[in-house]
């Protein structure tokens, strides 16, 4: 059973950067309509998502740098004290180089930094912070960032398709060692038997980008190319409403603890119906159970940690405050973890203008 606990480690701040344009699903441009034959008012009803956030330059690298940089500077921390990255995320910069050695340098940390990159979509910040965890709790490593996030919009016809739901956004969770910190605890999952639910299906090692990979297709109603990502979604629906509930309930269960008694429970925002499903079944009050897909849309791997900065800054400053998080998605897989923040820092929301791009580029 995939149950894990760290102590020791505390987490000390979160941030999130999104881009400045604001896409609206109720007054939708010509090229970011849902669809001629389904009213904005309906696709707003049905999946929570009013507006996101988008841009047709900007890399999930140039999100979690502006987040970065704006924590770092809120903690008050010395760069040359942080010894490690890791970068999650289904959206890098590059095939290769990993995109974590590209942010070691851009934030001008030290060349003695552990960099890793992790290819996780939906339950990826769960994923991300165990393994941040597992390097802190050693105390072989004192500070290490966990960035996550995905941007979506590297071109207008992925725009066109996809961005009704999906929204761009980077975010960064710090981690520190301080001895007697309360555990974080986790609870995974994999069933790999469901990897085609969500699968971008040509542009890898299986199945190489030729010039067919453009030839347009019907999947589900939307013309689409193999080098999209497609979704089955009624697969993808029943999977999220039965296993999020479950492993909440099994965290509980394994570490001894009433999941009913914590403040609050953050949920990979995937579409509201979900959520409100999931909530349901787990009995949770509404208060408990922060939403951010309304003005940001599903931010895949990211949705958790932009949930904690758009939503509950200003909340749990200032106390200690409990958490239950659970993603879930792409994989398929998933990940619970369970957590308390003592005076964690949230930083305010960064904006990031398409003008503060990655300038590293090679033609």
């Amino acid at each position: 059973m995939a149950f894990l606990e760290f102590k020791n480690v505390r987490i000390a701040g979160i941030a999130a950067g999104v881009p400045k344009n604001i896409a609206s699903n109720l007054y939708p441009t010509e090229e970011d309509a849902v669809s001629k034959d389904y009213a904005p008012e309906d696709f707003v009803k049905t999946t929570g998502v009013m507006e996101r956030r988008v841009s047709y330059e900007l890399t999930t690298s140039d999100l979690c740098f502006a987040a970065t940089e704006k924590l770092i500077l809120d903690l008050g921390w010395e760069k040359s004290d942080i010894d490690g990255i890791i970068f999650v995320s289904q959206t890098p910069d590059y095939i290769l180089p990993a995109t974590a050695c590209i942010l070691q340098d851009r934030l001008g940390l030290s060349k003695e930094c552990y960099t890793a990159d992790i290819s996780l979509g939906c339950s990826g910040w769960v994923y991300g912070l165990s393994i941040g965890a597992s390097l802190v709790s050693s105390g072989g490593l004192k500070k290490v960032l966990v960035l996550c996030g995905d941007a979506k919009a590297r071109s207008r016809n992925d725009v066109r398709r996809r961005n009704p739901l999906f929204g761009s956004a980077g975010t960064v969770t710090a981690l520190d060692y301080l001895e007697g910190a309360p555990a974080i605890q986790f609870h995974f999952g994999t069933d790999g038997s469901g990897f085609d639910a969500i699968i971008t299906p040509e542009g890898g090692a299986r199945n190489p980008v030729t010039k067919d990979s453009f030839e347009y297709y019907d999947f589900e109603g939307s013309r689409m190319y193999h080098l999209q990502a497609r979704m089955k979604g009624m697969d993808v629906f029943s999977f999220g409403i039965t296993t999020a509930p479950k492993s909440v309930k099994k965290l509980g269960e394994h570490f001894g603890f009433n999941y009913l008694d914590v403040d609050y429970f953050v949920f990979h925002q995937a579409n509201m119906k979900m959520n409100d499903m999931i909530a349901k079944k787990l009995k949770l009050p509404e208060e408990k159970v922060p939403n951010s897909m309304y003005h940001f849309g599903n931010t895949n791997g990211g949705s958790i940690p932009m949930t904690i900065v758009a939503e509950l800054k200003g909340k749990v400053e200032n106390k200690e405050t409990s958490f239950i998080c659970c993603g879930f998605g792409v994989g398929l897989s998933w990940g619970t973890v369970a957590f308390k923040t003592n005076n964690v820092v949230i930083s305010d929301l960064v904006e990031v203008s398409d003008e503060e791009t990655d300038k590293v580029h090679v033609v």
